[in-house]
């Protein structure tokens, strides 16, 4: 099975920036789309970017201008670059893969905290 490993979160101050990976481990396998969603303490989980396959991107409303959904070239990772963060940014980011026969991936999640 495809396995997603992320990286790149921290604790970072308002105003600062971050940037998330979000990896494939077997690339032979298709992929469908990839994104990233997020959950903060007592809260669901909500959809902060996708990046489909035929290159669309989404993003939430509180996001848009600020973050940035991209993919690289062998197509099975992305990142999410994240500027002028906010405290209300702080959440579990967690990075997703919709792969054939509608399975669903999920990694184990990354911290991200804007605190002064």
């Amino acid at each position: 099975q495809v396995q997603l490993v992320e990286s790149g979160g921290g604790l970072v101050q308002p105003g600062g920036s971050l940037r998330l990976s979000c990896a494939a481990s077997r690339s032979f396998s298709p992929i469908y789309a990839m994104g990233w969603y997020r959950q903060a303490p007592g809260k669901q989980r909500e959809l902060v970017a996708t990046f489909s396959r035929d290159g669309t991107t989404n993003y939430a409303d509180s996001v848009k201008g600020r973050f940035t959904i991209s993919r690289d070239n062998t197509e099975n990772t992305v990142y999410l670059q994240m500027n002028s963060l906010k405290p209300e940014d702080t959440a579990v980011y967690y990075c997703n893969a919709v792969l054939q026969y509608s399975v669903v991936l999920w990694g184990q999640g990354t911290q991200v905290t804007v605190s002064s």
